[in-house]
């Protein structure tokens, strides 16, 4: 076998972080005629690498396979959309962005986030490698380049005059299994004077939320800001300023610009980095006890779930997250322990979980049926699923969250 190394740094592969067993893509809903076909499943076990700290897994399936025909679309989490909305205009106040100026978006999506400066007369460009996402994105006038990003897309772009005032890239810098090819096309779709903004889940923040579920086969890299400097750095970007934010269960905006001396970083950069530091993640020691919780977390939900059967109480789901299925696949949760789920995504609507075959129904079939118990399998959405189904709470169904531990949400 292949002996296995950093996507970074080129190190032997030998240290597990988390053994999550075999599951399927994530994201490859399946329809009705296709349940009884061969469903291919792949391991999912993390890695951290004891050169640069960085954790990952092996990748199993390539971007085309994963992203050619994508199931996800950010408009229809409305915290997200408002959320990307607070962001553009904080960056047009922050760089002064104008009419005069160009902003980049990678893995742009449905244009949920490029729609807002549009409306500000700033222009636009998304590049988003999903075919069928980008039609959505066009349809708000959001111009959108069908590709993946590295160096070449990169060096299209600085060709057609597109290089950016602000290239920005929300949760996909986790999705890049050529780390240090998409790294460098960022060095290169940047103007000598723009700004880098990149959102990702803060690896510490995965640790202590015990945030296993979010380890999947599309997300190939999980990042402290110790090793997203580490990274930047190789590539003659620095990064000057990060910004801690509750999305995703947690995560981190790092802001990186060319590297020059004398460039003014910002407090935030070395506080944070102190508290990574006291928290361990320089140290292989550190890494080596999250497996443990991974398993007590797997036995919590099926005691839960055997319980409620026993008792004659019916579970559902709501959601149908990608992080949700590794969830259930890890537990072997099937349509015996958890009915159905729900989703409000009509491109999901119909469809069936990946490995577990649990079917996708609108979230009206919960008031429909009444079940006791929903599970909340995006609980990062915790709060927008609770108020979206105040009126079956107050009828007494229950709510129940699986992440960081399980609870039932009063």
């Amino acid at each position: 076998m292949k002996a296995l190394r950093c996507r970074f740094c080129n190190e032997p592969l030998v240290e597990p972080f988390a053994d999550l067993g075999m599951a399927p893509l994530s994201n490859s809903y399946l329809r009705a005629d296709e349940l009884d076909r061969m469903e291919p499943f792949y391991p999912l076990i993390a890695y951290v690498c004891g050169g640069c700290f960085l954790v990952q897994l092996p990748a199993v399936a390539t971007p085309e396979q994963i992203f050619g025909e994508y199931a996800y679309f950010s408009s229809v989490a409305d915290t997200w959309v408002t959320h990307a909305r607070n962001y553009c205009r904080l960056m047009r106040d922050r760089l002064k962005l104008d009419r005069h100026s160009q902003v980049v978006e990678i893995a742009s999506n449905d244009g949920y986030l490029l729609q807002f400066f549009k409306a500000e007369g700033i222009p636009v460009l998304g590049i988003e490698p999903a075919t069928n996402v980008a039609v959505e994105a066009r349809k708000k006038g959001v111009e959108t380049r069908v590709e993946f990003f590295g160096t070449a897309s990169a060096t299209r772009l600085v060709t057609d005059g597109k290089q950016a005032d602000l290239l920005l890239g929300n949760n996909v810098l986790a999705h890049v299994p050529e780390l240090n090819d998409f790294v460098e096309g960022l060095r290169t779709a940047l103007k000598p004077s723009g700004m880098i903004t990149l959102e990702f889940p803060h690896l510490m923040r995965l640790m202590i939320g015990n945030q296993f579920d979010t380890i999947y086969h599309e997300h190939v890299s999980y990042f402290s800001l110790l090793t997203v400097r580490r990274v930047f750095a190789a590539h003659s970007l620095t990064v000057v300023d990060v910004d801690e934010l509750p999305t995703h269960g947690g995560s981190l905006r790092v802001y990186a610009q060319h590297a020059r001396d004398g460039a003014t970083m910002a407090s935030a950069v070395a506080a944070l980095e102190a508290r990574e530091r006291r928290f361990g993640l320089d140290r292989i020691e550190t890494y080596r006890g999250f497996a443990d919780q991974v398993r007590q977390t797997k036995r919590a939900l099926l005691h839960f779930l055997i319980q409620a059967k026993e008792n004659g109480q019916r579970v559902v789901g709501y959601g149908a997250p990608a992080k949700g299925n590794t969830l259930l696949n890890y537990c072997g949760v099937r349509t015996d322990l958890l009915e159905f789920t729900v989703d409000r995504s009509p491109h999901k609507q119909g469809l069936f979980l990946p490995g577990t075959h649990i079917p996708i129904y609108p979230p009206d079939r919960i008031r429909e049926t009444r079940p006791d118990y929903v599970l909340i399998l995006p609980w990062n959405l915790k709060n927008e699923i609770l108020e979206q189904m105040q009126d079956v709470r107050g009828a007494g169904v229950k709510f129940v969250v699986p992440i960081p531990r399980v609870e039932v949400v009063e």
